[in-house]
Formats: structure tokens, C-alpha cells, sequence
């Protein structure tokens, strides 16, 4: 039975109550908090004179790794004069290189439904000890890409959705999940021959994964170079945001904090780490490197990791985050990097590298430089 029957012929106290209620609850409802607009990228016309420090940075170490996209851009009919424009300046000319920037492209604000500032992490090739086989001191696998892990771009089947992507794998033609981090470290993956090497440290592990690439040190003192090469279809959890979350952690949350609390909780570290469902695959790399996802190698604080659903890879990017004013290039991607104004800078490898990626959490601004064609059809403010 309802809880409520309208009668056939409402009385007049009915009608009373029903206006009395409606102006009780609009008050309420005018005061509920508002949905968070979804992400979307609006830009505004910019000059190169708005782009704080543009005058005193290094373009020529830009102009390398704008260069180095141009393997991938030169395709694109917007970009090609760019790029061969680009191939005929010095890089050792930073006023040459700044010549280029200022005449090929047009700059213009990166806004996430016009709020200008977003989030600028840092990340790093790291070097972790492991082997080619396993032992009692090597003994957590690194896998490879297995066969049956499926990637699907969604925006070639629906246009709303290009930049969406997922991963699976097919059973009886159906796409399910892949298994998440906890069930491959149960063993899900074990026994198949996918072992690429063997870590010595599941922390150090984790973090590799995080990063996306780096460096595997041998017993003998060679390196074996790992890339990115799949990734299971789970969201990126991060387990910084947990332990802030549940007090254990104070502001500035570093990936240097979450190592120590990992070090220090011996038990609770593998329970934490499979809260992030998120597990990365490699693949030996031989040659330059690291290779982001644009398919080129990163060049050390000039390259950056964008969300491309939003931002084009290959592209310069002026960046003025915390006491960082410098020309960057998109050439990268992130699980965590999410939205039109979010971007994470590649420092290359090493202990300095490793200690400013880890520190860097800074909001900021950045300027999208592109051929003044491809600017006139971005959606302005």
C-alpha cells in the first residue's frame, strides 16, 4: 500500500500543508551544495608577454624536445610547417629557438570550465635492485603485457568519449576485467612464463609501476631499462590521499612520506598497496628512453604527462607552477592525470631526480602553444 493517496478531492488544509512544506523545503534545497562541474577544456587568447619568466628560459632545450615530437607530429597537415620550420633552428640558439616558438605558434590559456589553476606533480625513472631470474632475494615478479589484455579506445566508437579508455579482457566475447592488483599478487598471473625480471622490493615495485619506467640494476652492475607496457584497466588509487585520509599521514603528502610510513608498517603495507587496484605491465627497452606515450623518448624537465583527452600530445606547453616557469612538451600520459589543467614533469633519473619529482605538488598555470589554425578551432571562454 503507498504511503501516501492523493484524495479525490483534496481539502482545503491539504493544500495549506502541500504550500507550506514547498516553502519550508525551497530554502533547503537553494542551499544544497552544487554538483562539481565536469572536467572541460576552455581556453582564452593569450599574448607571449602574459607568460610569466618567458623571456629568460632555455628554448633551445624546448626546441629539442618539441623536435623530437615532430617524429610523430610532422603526419598532421596543422603541424608539419611547425616542425619543419623547428628542424632548420639551431638548438643550441635559445634566441633562435624563442624566435621559432613566437612566430610558428600562438599561445592560449588552458582553463578547466575557466578555472586557471590545477595540480603539477612530479615523477622520475627510478633504479631499483633486481634479477633476471628469481632467488630469496629477488622474489617478486615483474610482469609483462600478457597476450590477452585488451586496450579500447572508447572515442573511436563514441565521439563524446575520445581520450576514454579501458582495458580487459575477452571471455565467450564478452570484455570483463582484467584481474586488479590484489588478485595478480595472489598469484592470478603466476606459472605462465609472463616473469619479465624479479624486484628485490615490493614497495620499490609499486613505485615503478607508479612512474611508468626505469631501471632495473642487476647483481652483476648492469642495467636491464623497463617501459611502460600496459596497464590493467583498474583506476589509479592513491594511497597518499588514503593515509591523509585516515590521519596517518599530515600535509605535504610526498611520495618520500609514503615510503617512510610503508618502511614503518611492515604488516599494513601490502594491504594498503592493493587498495590501489591498478597494476602496470613492462617491457624491456633497448635504445633511448624513457618512451612516454606519445611514442618518443622524455627528455628530462621538458617533458610533461597530460590527461589527452584533453590536451594534444606532441605540443608545447608553458608551465608556471610553484617556482617553475618553463617551456614543456607533451609527450606523456598518467593514470592520475586527469583533467584540462593537471600535468606531471618528468626529471629524469637519479637521486636529485627522484627527490624533486617526489616533493613536487604545486598548483599552477599553463599556456598551450599551438599553430594559430588548430587555436582558432579550440572552444574559447
Amino acid at each position: 500500500m503507498p504511503l501516501f493517496v492523493r484524495p479525490s478531492r483534496p481539502r482545503a488544509w491539504g493544500r495549506k500543508f502541500s504550500t507550506l512544506l514547498l516553502a519550508l523545503l525551497l530554502p533547503i534545497a537553494g542551499c544544497a551544495p552544487k554538483a562539481p562541474l565536469p572536467d572541460r577544456l576552455v581556453v582564452e587568447p593569450a599574448r607571449f608577454s602574459d607568460l610569466d619568466g618567458w623571456a629568460t628560459d632555455r628554448h633551445g632545450e624546448a626546441l629539442g624536445a618539441f623536435v623530437v615530437s615532430c617524429t610523430k607530429l610532422e603526419k598532421d597537415p596543422d603541424w608539419s610547417a611547425a616542425c619543419a620550420a623547428a628542424r632548420a633552428v639551431p638548438p643550441d640558439d635559445d634566441t633562435a629557438a624563442r624566435r621559432f616558438f613566437e612566430t610558428a605558434l600562438t599561445p592560449v590559456a588552458v582553463t578547466n570550465n575557466g578555472e586557471e589553476k590545477g595540480l603539477f606533480t612530479g615523477y622520475y625513472e627510478p633504479e631499483l635492485a633486481g634479477c633476471r631470474a628469481p632467488s630469496p632475494s629477488c622474489a617478486v615478479p615483474i610482469y609483462r603485457r600478457p597476450p590477452e589484455l585488451v586496450t579500447v579506445d572508447l572515442g573511436l566508437f563514441r565521439p563524446h568519449l575520445q581520450g576514454e579508455r579501458i582495458a580487459g579482457k575477452v571471455e565467450r566475447g564478452v570484455l570483463v576485467p582484467f584481474p586488479s592488483r590484489a588478485e595478480i599478487e595472489r598469484g592470478s598471473l603466476a606459472g605462465r612464463g609472463l616473469e619479465l625480471a624479479w624486484a628485490a622490493d615490493p614497495i620499490e615495485l609499486f613505485f615503478l609501476q607508479i612512474q611508468g619506467s626505469g631501471r632495473l640494476k642487476l647483481p652483476d652492475g648492469s642495467l636491464l631499462r623497463l617501459g611502460f607496457d600496459g596497464q590493467n584497466g583498474h583506476p589509479y588509487v592513491p594511497i597518499g590521499r588514503l593515509l591523509l585520509e585516515r590521519g596517518e599521514l599530515e600535509r605535504p603528502v610526498t611520495m618520500q612520506s609514503i615510503k617512510a610510513w610503508l618502511r614503518r608498517a611492515p604488516e599494513s603495507a601490502p594491504r594498503l598497496l592493493a587498495e590501489n587496484p591498478s597494476y602496470v605491465f613492462f617491457r624491456e627497452l633497448s635504445g633511448e628512453g624513457p618512451i612516454g606515450s606519445l611514442g618518443v623518448p622524455l627528455t628530462p624537465g621538458r617533458s610533461l604527462a597530460v590527461d589527452r583527452k584533453f590536451l594534444p600530445l606532441g605540443a608545447p606547453i608553458w608551465l608556471a607552477a610553484g617556482d617553475i616557469r618553463r617551456l614543456v612538451v607533451a609527450q606523456d600520459t598518467g593514470g592520475a592525470i586527469k583533467g584540462p589543467v593537471r600535468g606531471d614533469l618528468f626529471w629524469g633519473a637519479g637521486a636529485e631526480a627522484e627527490q624533486r619529482a617526489g616533493a613536487m605538488q604545486e598548483k599552477g598555470r599553463m599556456w598551450l602553444l599551438v599553430p594559430p589554425g588548430v587555436a582558432a578551432r579550440l572552444p574559447v571562454s
